[in-house]
């Protein structure tokens, strides 16, 4: 048992392991080149996670493809007695992070990366359609999901730190009452901690939505700089404070069916079209957003660009973690990039504009915010890796990859016959 990592349990897989390993001689796993455009730096597994799945498990064999940005370089991986190799044709199982380049993708091989393709994504259909044409097992990471539909796996509570801390970065860089350096300057989180340890921010107004692990990684930040935390009738009642707060609003504090005026869950997942976003009263009273709330196109939006027109719009910088583009934010008009972090938006023109200046708001939208911290990031995803995903791909079978699973033997799977139409 190797409790000590804090990955999984040898006993938790091995009584599985041993019905696949029966049939080959070897598993053989594989870690691609992250390959998109900026360049991605994470990895689904540190080199000490491998070194221990190796020493775990004997017929497991893992090659890692060789890689000039990933944040472990090729050395470390070598060190810890893992094989670098550009060639992974005898790989089995190959792990990725981001989209691979359609024409690197291996025909008959098992991949797992995030596909972004499960909300037909445009830019990703023809990444589906060589998925399928390839004859590959595909299973999204962002599909793993327990029994309770609760996600598996993700690097969302990065996301939330390193976007709260952007949004703090920008409205500073904005009113010139403190500064922040980027994240990415950082070496770690242990960084960025000590830095917060001798901050003191001015009396400052911060709404933060959502109640996945992205806010809550967002929320992490704002403990951390000791924002005082306010119930939603504090936030609303008192205008003024002498200190930073924070509002903390989930879908229960946002949401109202259009005729009952209330809220129920499940209804809501069902048949989000039915309700309004009861937002605007947080509009009037709010310097900085966070948004971290999963959006799903049909939900109504937090606000209209005709109500951003409003003099009484207060709302000065939003960090929009999730960057849905023309999404729950209207003013999120595209993603942003790590080294140029923030855009303005004139909400007179509905136009992208320079940031910081007294009649845009400032938009930070980074579609990648765990690459900031790449080690951090990674390190922990790889940890939920090792523990709950990899024990299920060596087993028979699991009803935890098979609903995660989007195509198999050249076709789509059942759970996402719905792709049908985007990929025809």
């Amino acid at each position: 048992m190797v409790a000590s990592s804090g990955l999984f349990s040898k006993q938790q897989v091995k009584q599985h392991f041993w019905l696949i390993s029966a049939n080959m001689d070897k598993i053989h796993l594989g870690i691609i080149r992250e390959q998109k455009t900026p360049p991605d730096n994470r990895t689904p597994l540190t080199p000490q996670q491998c070194q221990l799945l190796q020493q775990t498990f004997p017929q497991l064999k893992i090659t890692v493809q060789p890689s000039p940005h990933r944040c472990f370089t090729d050395e470390e991986y070598a060190q810890t007695g893992i094989e670098v190799s550009e060639y992974l044709n005898h790989c089995h199982i190959l792990l990725g992070v981001k989209e691979p380049p359609p024409p690197t993708l291996l025909s008959h091989k098992t991949y797992l990366f995030f596909s972004h393709t499960i909300k037909k994504q445009p830019q990703n259909r023809g990444l589906l359609q060589t998925v399928l044409q390839k004859n590959i097992q595909l299973i999204d990471y962002e599909c793993l999901r327990y029994t309770n539909g609760k996600r598996i796996i993700g690097f969302g509570r990065f996301a939330g730190i390193v976007g709260a801390h952007n949004g703090l970065m920008a409205y500073g860089n904005r009113t010139g009452l403190f500064t922040l350096p980027p994240a990415y300057r950082c070496k770690d989180f242990e960084e960025i901690k000590q830095i917060y340890s001798h901050l003191s921010l001015p009396p400052i107004r911060i709404v933060l939505t959502g109640a996945g692990r992205v806010a809550m990684g967002a929320k992490e930040t704002l403990d951390l700089l000791k924002v005082k935390h306010l119930t939603p009738q504090e936030y609303l009642e008192h205008h003024t404070w002498n200190e930073p707060v924070y509002v903390h609003l989930q879908n229960h504090q946002l949401y109202r069916h259009k005729e009952r005026h209330d809220y129920e869950r499940h209804d809501f997942y069902r048949h989000p079209e039915r309700y309004y976003c009861h937002f605007e009263p947080f509009t009037r009273l709010t310097d900085l957003m966070i948004n971290g709330i999963y959006w799903d196109p049909q939900a109504p939006l937090f606000f209209t660009k005709t109500e951003m027109k409003n003099p009484h719009f207060s709302i000065k910088v939003i960090a929009d973690i999730t960057c849905d583009i023309n999404g729950s934010i209207p003013a999120t008009l595209r993603a942003t990039e790590i080294g140029n972090p923030v855009m303005g938006y004139n909400p007179q023109t509905e136009q992208e504009d320079q940031p910081y200046q007294p009649h845009t708001i400032d938009i930070m939208s980074i579609d990648n915010l765990p690459n900031e911290l790449p080690r951090d990031a990674s390190d922990t995803f790889g940890s939920l890796l090792c523990e709950h995903v990899i024990p299920q791909l060596l087993m028979p079978h699991s009803s935890i990859i098979e609903h995660a699973t989007i195509t198999q033997n050249g076709s789509l799977t059942t759970h996402f016959n719905y792709l049908h139409d985007y990929v025809s």
